[in-house]
């Protein structure tokens, strides 16, 4: 149970159209098209009419990329912001068809199962590439091994190595179903009060609610986006760092 969208009722009105019908047998695919010309519009305005001081929208998309720049170093440190750019697309992407189902006569793309399946499959195989480039092919086994110093860690090999695939590939199909469980059940929901209405706006607070809810739900997905990454590269530096200061503060302490 849905809000109707334009979609619908165009092919409501004219079911045997072949056009119509197309959009129809793609609505979902449609609407998350749609989410990416409204970002796509949004920063390539934002970029050609860039200002020393930057107006409305100019200062929004700077303020965005700003935050998103400082959730991505925040977590994995300043070495690695070339992430923010995969990162922060995700979270605006994922925000935007989130929230385009407030919107009269649009729906929400991310309620269907399968959007947010194809979202969680490049978010796994853009962490795998992160690994094997960051790692090096060995030692991206090595991680999925379970890193074996020992000779009992080397008898675990392929229990620990099973263990780590199957928690690689759970891992798309968590964030999908996360996402796609939130959204889908907020439609429902607000689809429910607006027939209990009958006219009268009794949704309105769950718009805003779902307004919110989708800010949160784009959060938790690119989250965990960016742990899956952290959890993909090397960490050498950090033990060295830690193994200097710790020095430091010992030869403080004489």
């Amino acid at each position: 149970m849905h809000l109707p969208n334009f979609v619908n009722i165009l092919y409501h009105y004219f079911p045997h159209t072949r056009f119509i019908q197309f959009l129809h047998n793609w609505e979902n695919v449609i609407f998350s098209l749609i989410a990416a010309v409204i970002l796509a519009v949004a920063f390539s305005i934002a970029g050609k009419r860039a200002a020393l001081v930057p107006g409305g929208l100019q200062n929004f998309c700077e303020m965005a990329v700003e935050s998103l720049d400082n959730f991505v170093t925040g977590i994995l440190g300043e070495r690695w912001r070339k992430f923010t750019p995969f990162v922060g697309t995700v979270f605006l992407y994922v925000f935007t068809m989130n929230f385009i189902g407030v919107i009269p006569f649009l729906k929400s793309p991310t309620s269907s199962f399968g959007i947010t399946f194809p979202l969680g499959l490049a978010v796994f195989f853009y962490v795998q590439a992160t690994g094997i480039r960051e790692l090096g092919f060995f030692k991206y086994l090595d991680h999925l091994a379970g890193e074996p110093r020992t000779a009992v860690g080397f008898i675990l090999i392929p229990l620990m190595l099973f263990l780590h695939v199957v928690g690689e590939f759970v891992k798309p199909l968590s964030l999908s179903l996360r996402l796609f469980g939130n959204i889908w059940g907020e439609d429902v929901l607000i689809a429910v009060f607006v027939g209990m209405g009958k006219g009268v706006p009794i949704h309105f607070p769950f718009l805003l609610l779902a307004t919110l809810t989708s800010f949160v739900q784009a959060t938790v997905f690119s989250l965990l986006t960016t742990i899956y990454i952290s959890l993909m590269l090397p960490h050498e530096h950090e033990h060295a760092e830690s193994h200097v200061h710790d020095q430091a503060g010992h030869e403080a302490a004489h």
